[in-house]
């Protein structure tokens, strides 16, 4: 029961993380799996890959309909990372506990760190654009009423962004490394892909976010289905965490309209820093399961 309820509360936050960052949730959630229930890592990183597929997903759903993702670099990295994900499973399989572990934290850390990086580089009024479209089309749905309305509403709406090829190339090469990662220590890949998708496709950090969630809904599927079919799966606690997690990711998707690029950045490189070294005194304090 304790499990049950700890991991539903836990999934909420994770969710809504999810959403406005473009992560999977697997960076609070293996450390979670790991630390507050003690599983062994394997399985810790199994369960994660598991309970990430209905938490991105929710999140995507959101992010479409809001506009704010590139479906076509993201549907690029997917495909990518669902050929590579099955062979990090394989190869977490045969690496110690302290492998996997420490190389998710090298991977966090460094994406932390080119995050903290740019996010400090804007200037702290960028972003804010898109908050006072949403406060002027309040003002319009106010004061005017039926075609009028509905106008006003959609000029300021996100207009949809197409791919270019560059873009989908770049998609891809990056869906690639985040599907080994994914599969190899159970996180969804965000951290990396949306650091990758700003730097260089060219892709803004709340169009990032979207993208990378449709990207690790696909690629986590094959890596879940090959830990569930080793038997490496806590299905139970997989299922508690997607239940809090959903509508955490929903919530987490329609904010991300309102937070500044600057702020967003900061947010998701703290986030990872934090993580990492979580992960790093873990394995220095706690001995392997």
């Amino acid at each position: 029961m304790v499990l049950l309820v700890g991991s539903a509360l836990a999934g909420v936050i994770v969710g809504l993380l999810s959403g406005l960052l473009g992560i999977g949730g697997g960076t609070i959630m293996v450390p979670l799996f790991r630390l507050a229930f003690g599983m062994p890592a394997i399985q810790a990183t199994a369960t994660s890959l598991f309970a990430i597929i209905p938490t991105s997903l929710s999140g995507c759903a959101g992010h479409i309909r809001n506009r704010t993702c590139v479906a076509g670099v993201g549907l690029a990295a997917g495909l990518a990372g669902a050929c590579l994900s099955p062979l990090g499973v394989n190869l977490a399989n045969m690496s110690p506990s302290w492998a996997i572990m420490l190389a998710a934290a090298a991977i966090i850390g460094y994406s932390a760190f080119t995050m903290l990086k740019k996010g400090l580089a804007l200037p702290k009024g960028k972003g804010k654009e898109q908050p006072k479209a949403s406060v002027a089309n309040g003002a319009a749905g106010a004061g005017a009423a039926g075609e009028p309305a509905k106008a006003a509403a959609s000029a300021t709406r996100p207009v949809r962004v197409r791919a270019t090829r560059h873009q989908m190339a770049v998609g891809a090469a990056a869906g690639a490394v985040a599907g080994l990662a994914s599969g190899y220590v159970g996180v969804g890949g965000g951290f990396l892909m949306v650091p990758l998708f700003i730097q260089f496709g060219g892709i803004s950090m709340k169009q990032a976010s979207g993208t990378s969630l449709i990207a690790v809904t696909m690629l986590a599927i094959p890596g879940a289905i090959a830990q569930i079919m080793l038997g490496n799966v806590h299905v139970v606690a997989g299922l508690a965490l997607a239940l809090g997690s959903i509508p955490g990711a929903l919530l987490g998707a329609n904010l991300v309209k309102y937070v500044s690029e600057r702020n967003l950045r900061l947010l998701f490189g703290g986030f990872l820093m934090v993580v990492a070294v979580i992960l790093i005194a873990n394995e220095i304090m706690v001995p392997e399961v």
